[in-house]
C-alpha cells in the first residue's frame, strides 16, 4: 500500500532540493507533483486539490529557519496536513453498555463477515470482552456458516437462526440472548448487497433502529478506490455510520480511499484490515500513516506488534543466556517464530524508517523462514543446543533431512553466529552508542537480509 504515493513524494520534494528559499514558482512545481500523485492514488480531486491549496498557503506563510531546508519545511507541512486529512488523531470504538453494540455494514464482497471475526477477536484479546457475534444475513446461509466456522477458530459464541428471515427479529432476540448470559459487547453482521438499493439500506437502518447500536461501522474494501469513497457517502445519508473500516489495504491498492475518505464523508476510519488472517487487525493511526507514506516508517507500530508477541519473562531469560554466551538455535528459532508471528516479514521492514523503498522490489513471502525452519528442526536436541558438534557430515546429514542444500545449512549457521554476536554486542549498553554509529554509516541499509 502506498509504495507509487512514497515514491511520488518523494520525486516531488526533491525539486526543492538545493533550493535556498520557498518561492511562488519553487512551491508551484512541487505541489504540481504532489497533486498528480494524490490523483494517480485515486484520491478524490477536490481533496486533492484542497490539500495542495492548504499546503501553498502554509509554506508561502513560514520563515525557512537556517537549520531547515525548504525540502525539509516541505515534507514537515505535508506531513502536518496528511495527518488532518485522515482524521488527525485515532478514533476508539464504542463498546460501552450492557452490552455495547457494534452493528456492521457494508456491500458483499467488502470483508464484511471476516472482518467481524477480526473485531471479535481484538476485543476478546486485546480489551478483555466477552463477545457474541450475530450473523443476520438472511439471504446469505453461506455467510452464517462463515460467521460459525470463525467462531469456532476463535473459540467466540456465534448466535443465529436459519428459521427467522426477519433480520430485525434475530438482532434483538440475540440483544436479549447476549444480556441475559453476561455478554459485554454484541457485534451484529448485517446482508450485503453486490451494489447499494433502498432495500437494503431500509433493512440495515431498521436493524439500527431496532437494536439502537453504540457503535455502526461502515466497512469498505479499498481496493475499489474512489468508488469505496461514492459508496461510504450512501450509506452514511442513509444509515449515519459512525466510523469506516478499510480492509484489504495489503492489497494492490493505490490508497485513495484512506486519503479521501474522512475528508467527504466527515467520519473517521477506526480500523484497517492488513491480511487474511485474524489477527491482521490494526487500528487506524492518522500520524503512523502519514509516517509511512512519506517514508519515515512506521517504529511505534513495530515496537507495539513486538510487544504483543515478546513475554518480558522470557526476554530476561534469554537476556541471561546471551550475556552467558548459551545463546543457542533452539532459541535461534524461538525468536523467527516470534517474528513470524508479528506479521508479514516485507511489511514488518517497511515500518523500520528507510527500509521501506529498499524492501520495495524484494519479494519476501509469508513463509520465507519455512527453509531456517525446516534445517534447525532436521537437527537433533543435542546439536540445536551444541552448534560446535555441526561437522561435514552431520551438516549433509541435515541437508538431506530438510530438504535443503549444504550451501544453505552452512548460510544459516553464519546468519546465526552474526545474529549471536550482535545480541551479545547489544547486551551490553556500552556497546550500543558505537553499534548505532555503525548503523548510521549504512545508511539504512541492512546487508545480507
Amino acid at each position: 500500500m502506498f509504495e507509487n504515493l512514497t515514491d511520488k513524494f518523494e520525486k516531488a520534494f526533491k525539486l526543492l532540493k538545493g533550493q535556498g528559499q520557498i518561492t511562488e514558482i519553487n512551491v508551484a512545481e512541487t505541489l504540481k507533483e504532489v497533486r498528480r500523485a494524490l490523483l494517480d492514488a485515486d484520491v478524490n480531486f477536490k481533496t486533492a486539490k484542497d490539500f495542495t491549496n492548504t499546503v501553498k498557503e502554509k509554506a508561502l506563510g513560514r520563515d525557512v529557519l537556517k537549520a531547515v531546508s525548504p525540502g525539509q519545511l516541505m515534507i514537515k507541512i505535508c506531513h502536518e496536513e496528511l495527518v488532518e486529512l485522515m482524521g488527525g488523531n485515532e478514533s476508539e470504538i464504542n463498546t460501552k453498555g450492557n452490552p455495547g453494540i457494534i452493528l456492521m455494514s457494508g456491500l458483499q464482497g467488502s470483508g464484511k463477515t471476516t472482518f467481524t471475526g477480526k473485531l471479535g477477536n481484538y476485543l476478546t484479546k486485546k480489551k478483555g470482552k466477552k463477545v457474541l457475534l450475530v450473523a443476520c444475513d438472511v439471504y446469505r446461509p453461506a455467510a452464517i456458516d462463515q460467521l460459525h466456522v470463525l467462531g469456532e477458530q476463535l473459540d467466540i459464541e456465534v448466535y443465529s437462526n436459519k428459521e427467522e428471515k426477519n433480520p430485525v427479529a434475530i438482532a434483538t432476540a440475540a440483544v436479549q440472548y447476549a444480556k441475559s448470559k453476561g455478554f459485554n459487547v454484541v457485534i451484529v453482521d448485517t446482508a450485503g448487497r453486490l451494489a447499494i438499493d433502498e432495500v437494503m439500506m431500509d433493512e440495515i437502518a431498521k436493524v439500527k433502529q431496532a437494536i439502537e447500536p453504540t457503535e455502526t461501522l461502515f466497512v469498505v474494501d479499498s481496493m475499489t478506490g474512489q468508488d469505496a469513497v461514492n459508496t461510504a457517502k450512501a450509506f452514511n445519508d442513509k444509515i449515519n455510520f459512525d466510523g469506516v473500516v478499510l480492509t484489504k489495504l495489503d492489497g494492490d491498492t493505490r490508497g485513495g480511499a484512506a486519503l479521501s475518505i474522512k475528508a467527504v464523508v466527515d467520519k473517521p476510519i477506526k480500523f484497517v484490515g492488513t491480511g487474511e488472517k485474524m489477527d491482521a487487525l490494526d487500528v487506524f493511526y492518522p500520524k503512523r500513516m502519514a509516517d509511512r507514506i512519506l517514508g519515515m516508517g512506521d517504529v511505534v507500530s513495530l515496537v507495539e506488534r513486538a510487544q504483543e508477541q515478546f513475554d518480558e519473562e522470557e526476554a530476561r531469560k534469554l537476556q541471561k543466556k546471551i550475556q552467558k554466551d548459551q545463546f543457542d538455535l533452539n532459541d535461534f528459532l524461538g525468536q523467527l517464530q516470534q517474528i513470524k508471528n508479528m506479521g508479514n516479514v516485507k511489511d514488518l521492514m517497511g515500518m523500520i524508517p528507510g527500509m521501506g523503498k529498499a524492501v520495495k522490489d524484494v519479494d519476501i513471502p509469508d513463509d520465507a523462514f519455512k527453509h531456517v525452519e525446516a534445517i534447525i528442526l532436521s537437527m537433533t536436541p543435542r546439536e540445536r543446543a551444541n552448534p560446535g558438534l555441526l561437522n561435514g557430515q552431520r551438516k549433509n546429514r541435515i541437508a538431506r533431512g530438510s530438504g535443503t542444500n549444504l550451501q544453505e545449512v552452512n548460510k544459516l549457521l553464519k546468519q546465526f553466529e552474526d545474529t549471536k554476536k550482535m545480541m551479545k554486542m547489544m547486551s551490553n549498553p556500552k556497546n550500543m552508542m558505537s553499534m548505532m554509529k555503525q548503523m548510521k554509516g549504512m545508511g539504512g541499509g541492512m546487508p545480507g537480509m
